[in-house]
C-alpha cells in the first residue's frame, strides 16, 4: 500500500512539473500579455491604416521606382524618322547630360527626355546649323514645331526640342551616336559649327564620350543581367536539386552528432595541442641556429622600422618571443583541459542530447521556415508602405517662361494643372513645370512617419524572430521534461508549442522584442549622426561616436542573448518576460563556467558543421557548372548545360547553400541552450529523490555524479 502511494506521489509530482512547462497558471498575466499584444497591433494597424487611405486618396505614384515625365509624353516631329509612342529606338535631346551624373545614372536613369523613333537618325544636325527648318526638330508631343510661331532657338531654350542629335547606331534599343576619334577637350561641331546644349554652352568630344560611356555601362548591366538570368532559367532545376542536398546533408549532420560530437571536439583539441607543441619546438629550434649566423644577435633598435619582414625573421629575438607566446598558450590550453575536462564532457554531452531531441522532433528543422515567410512578408510591407510615403503628397505644378496677357489669369509662379496648361497655352512658350511634392500635413511631417515605420519594422521583425525562439525553446523543454523518452515526448510538440506561445506569450514577445528594436533606433540615429560627422574635424567627437557606437552595438547583443534565455524561461514555467529574465540571468550567473564552455564548443561544432554543408556544395557546384567533372562523359551533356556565366549559379547555390545551413544549425543551437537551461534547472530543482527524481539522462548524471535513488522494495 505504501509503494503504490508513494508512486502515485511520484506521478502527481512528475505532472505538476510538465503542468508548470505546459500551461500558465496565472489568469492575471495571460490578460496582461494579450492586452500589450493587442496594443501593439492597433497601434501598428491604426497609423499604417491611416497613411494607407491618404495616400490611396492622393494616388500616389511610386516615384521612386519609376520615372515620371515631367511635361507630358516625348514625340518627335522628323524628315526622316516617323514618330512612334510604340517604337523600340530611344533617341536622348542631350546625350552629354548623362555624364553630369556619373555613376549615379546607372540607377537614376540619363536626365534628359527621350523620344520613341522607329529608327535612329542617319544624319547630324545642330540647332546653330539650320534655324529655319522646322521639320528637322525632335519635339515634345504637346509641341507642334510646324505650327510653333517660336523660332528653332527659342523652342530649343525652352527645353521644348532637342538642341541636335548625331548619325547614331542601335544600341539594344537606344540610339547611340556615331562619334570620330577626336581630342578630349575638341569642341564638337556639324557641318563646321559647334554644337550647342539647350543653354548654348558648347559641346566637347569629352562631354557626348562621358554621356555615351555611361550609357553603354548601363546597357552592359542590362546584357548581363539577362545573361545571368538566362543562366538560371537554363540551371534552375540542379539549383533547387543542389539545396535539395544541402538540407540532406545538414539533416544527417546533426543526426550524426550524437556519436561524432566528442571525436570531434577531442581531437580538434588534440590536433591544437599539437600544433602549439610543434610551434614550441620549431621556433626554440630556429632560435638555436641562428646563434651562429652573422647579424641575428642585433636588437630591434637597431634594425629599425622596415616593410621587410625577412629583416625581422633573421633576428634570434623574433623566434624568441614566438616560442615564448606559442609556449604560454600551450600552457594555458593544457590547464583548461586539466581543470575543464568535466565541463567539456558535460557540454559534448549536451550537444549529443540536443541530436537526439532534433532527431526525435524533426519537424522543427522545418518550422524556420513560418519565421522566414513571416518576416518576408514583414520586410515587404515596410517596403511598400515607405516607398509610397516617400512618393506621396499632391503634385505641384508651376507657370514658368509665361509673357504678359500670354495666358489669360495665370503668370510666372502661378499654380497649374498641366494637361489643361499645355492644352491651352503650350504654343505660347510657357511650361507647366513640376516643383515637388508637398502642401499638407502628412509630407510636412513625413520624416516622422518614415522614422514610425521604420521602428515599427524593426518590432515586427524581431517580434516574429522571437516567436520562432520561443516555439522551438517549448517543443525542446518538452522533449528534456518528458520521463520515459521518447514515448512520454508529445507527438505534436511544436504545433503544441506554437499553441501556448500564440494563447499565453505573445505580450512577453513584444515586450522582448520592443527593447532590441528601440536599441535598435538608437543605433541608427548614432550611424546617421556618424555620417554627419565624416566632414568634421573634431577628432574627439569622433572618438566618443564610436565609442557610443561599440557601447549600444553591445547592449543589443546582450539584449539579444538575454531574450533569448528568457524566452527559453517563459516556455519552461509559464511565467511572465520580466521574472523570466531575471531568473534566467541569475542561473546563468551561478554557472558561468559552464556556460562559457558549452558556448565555444557549439560555436565551433555549428562553425565546422556549416562549413563542411556550404564548402562540399560551392566545391561540387563549381566543378559541375564548368564541365571539369567527367568532361570526356558526352552522355552528361543534357545535365550540364552551357552557361555564360558559370559562377552565377554557383553563387546561387553557395548562398542556399548558407542559408539552409544557418536555418538547420540555428535550430540545432536552440536545442542545445533549452537543453542547458533545462539541465541547470534540473540540476538546482532536483535531488534524485523519488519526489523529485532527475530528468537528465543517464550519461550526463554519470559525468556530474547525479542519479536517481533507486526505489526501495515493498515490504
Amino acid at each position: 500500500m505504501r509503494a503504490t502511494m508513494k508512486k502515485l506521489k511520484i506521478k502527481e509530482n512528475m505532472v505538476n512539473q510538465l503542468n508548470l512547462i505546459l500551461t500558465s497558471t496565472d489568469q492575471l498575466k495571460i490578460e496582461v500579455a494579450q492586452m500589450l499584444y493587442a496594443a501593439f497591433c492597433l497601434l501598428y494597424s491604426s497609423v499604417v491604416g491611416l497613411l494607407w487611405e491618404y495616400l490611396r486618396y492622393y494616388q500616389a505614384t511610386l516615384t521612386l521606382l519609376y520615372c515620371q515625365p515631367t511635361a507630358g509624353e516625348i514625340s518627335v516631329a522628323m524628315k526622316q524618322v516617323v514618330p512612334s509612342r510604340t517604337s523600340q529606338c530611344c533617341s536622348f535631346f542631350d546625350m552629354s547630360s548623362c555624364a553630369a551624373l556619373g555613376p549615379a545614372v546607372l540607377l537614376a536613369g540619363c536626365p534628359t527626355p527621350q523620344v520613341c523613333v522607329e529608327k535612329c537618325p542617319e544624319e547630324s544636325w545642330s540647332y546653330l546649323t539650320d534655324t529655319t527648318d522646322k521639320s528637322l526638330l525632335i519635339c515634345k508631343y504637346h509641341i507642334n514645331p510646324l505650327v510653333d510661331p517660336r523660332s528653332v532657338s527659342e523652342m530649343v531654350r525652352a527645353e521644348d526640342c532637342a538642341p541636335y542629335y548625331y548619325e547614331s547606331a542601335n544600341l539594344i534599343g537606344r540610339c547611340i551616336p556615331k562619334l570620330a576619334e577626336e581630342a578630349v577637350d575638341s569642341i564638337l561641331d556639324i557641318g563646321g559649327d559647334p554644337v550647342a546644349n539647350m543653354d548654348g554652352d558648347n559641346i566637347t568630344y569629352e562631354d557626348m564620350y562621358g554621356g555615351i560611356k555611361w550609357l553603354s555601362d548601363t546597357l552592359n548591366l542590362q546584357i548581363v543581367s539577362q545573361n545571368i538570368f538566362q543562366d538560371f532559367v537554363e540551371s534552375w532545376w540542379i539549383i533547387l536539386l543542389a539545396l535539395g542536398i544541402a538540407m540532406l546533408i545538414s539533416w544527417l549532420w546533426i543526426l550524426l552528432m550524437r556519436c561524432l560530437a566528442w571525436i570531434i571536439v577531442w581531437l580538434s583539441l588534440l590536433a591544437l595541442v599539437g600544433l602549439l607543441g610543434f610551434g614550441c619546438y620549431y621556433c626554440f629550434k630556429t632560435y638555436s641556429d641562428l646563434q651562429d649566423v652573422p647579424g641575428s644577435d642585433l636588437s630591434y633598435t637597431e634594425v629599425g622600422f622596415t616593410t621587410n619582414l625577412n629583416a625581422y625573421l633573421a633576428l634570434r629575438d623574433t623566434w624568441l618571443w614566438f616560442g615564448i607566446i606559442i609556449s604560454v598558450v600551450l600552457f594555458i590550453l593544457l590547464l583548461m583541459l586539466l581543470f575543464l575536462r568535466t565541463r567539456i564532457r558535460i557540454a559534448i554531452e549536451l550537444i549529443s542530447e540536443a541530436s537526439k531531441a532534433v532527431g526525435y522532433i524533426t519537424s522543427a528543422l522545418f518550422f524556420p521556415l513560418i519565421p522566414f515567410v513571416l518576416q518576408i512578408a514583414v520586410f515587404g510591407f515596410w517596403a511598400v508602405v515607405a516607398t509610397y510615403m516617400a512618393s506621396s503628397g499632391k503634385g505641384h505644378f508651376k507657370v514658368y517662361g509665361a509673357t504678359p496677357n500670354c495666358c489669360g489669369d495665370f503668370t510666372n509662379g502661378s499654380f497649374c494643372e498641366p494637361d489643361e496648361f499645355n492644352n491651352l497655352y503650350g504654343s505660347t512658350g510657357a511650361d507647366c513645370l513640376f516643383v515637388g511634392y508637398g502642401g499638407d500635413f502628412y509630407y510636412d511631417n513625413l520624416f516622422w512617419f518614415q522614422l514610425y515605420n521604420l521602428f515599427m519594422w524593426f518590432w515586427a521583425m524581431f517580434f516574429v524572430i522571437a516567436l520562432g525562439q520561443m516555439v522551438l525553446a517549448g517543443a525542446f523543454a518538452s522533449y528534456y521534461w518528458a520521463w520515459k523518452k521518447p514515448n512520454d515526448i508529445p507527438a505534436f510538440a511544436v504545433t503544441e508549442s506554437f499553441y501556448r506561445t500564440v494563447v499565453y506569450h505573445l505580450g512577453s514577445l513584444a515586450f522582448g522584442s520592443l527593447l532590441i528594436a528601440l536599441c535598435r533606433l538608437v543605433r541608427v540615429f548614432l550611424e546617421y549622426i556618424d555620417q554627419k560627422l565624416k566632414l568634421s574635424e573634431s577628432t574627439l567627437a569622433k572618438f566618443f561616436m564610436k565609442c557610443l557606437k561599440c557601447c549600444f552595438w553591445c547592449l543589443e547583443r546582450f539584449l539579444k542573448f538575454l531574450n533569448k534565455n528568457a524566452y527559453i524561461m517563459v516556455a519552461i514555467y509559464g511565467k511572465n518576460f520580466c521574472s523570466s529574465a531575471k531568473k534566467a540571468v541569475f542561473l546563468l550567473m551561478r554557472n558561468i563556467v559552464r556556460v562559457f564552455v558549452l558556448d565555444k564548443v557549439t560555436d565551433f561544432l555549428l562553425f565546422i558543421g556549416k562549413f563542411m554543408v556550404v564548402g562540399a556544395l560551392g566545391v561540387a557546384s563549381s566543378f559541375w557548372f564548368s564541365h571539369r567533372v567527367f568532361p570526356s562523359v558526352k552522355s552528361l551533356n543534357f545535365l550540364r548545360p552551357t552557361l555564360n556565366y558559370y559562377h552565377a549559379p554557383v553563387i546561387a547555390v553557395t548562398g542556399g547553400s548558407y542559408v539552409i545551413a544557418s536555418c538547420f544549425f540555428n535550430v540545432y543551437g536552440m536545442a542545445v541552450d533549452t537543453l542547458f537551461l533545462c539541465f541547470l534547472e534540473d540540476c538546482e530543482r532536483n535531488d534524485g529523490s523519488e519526489e523529485k527524481p532527475y530528468f537528465m539522462s543517464k550519461n550526463l548524471g554519470r559525468i556530474v555524479g547525479m542519479k536517481n535513488k533507486k526505489k526501495k522494495k515493498a515490504k
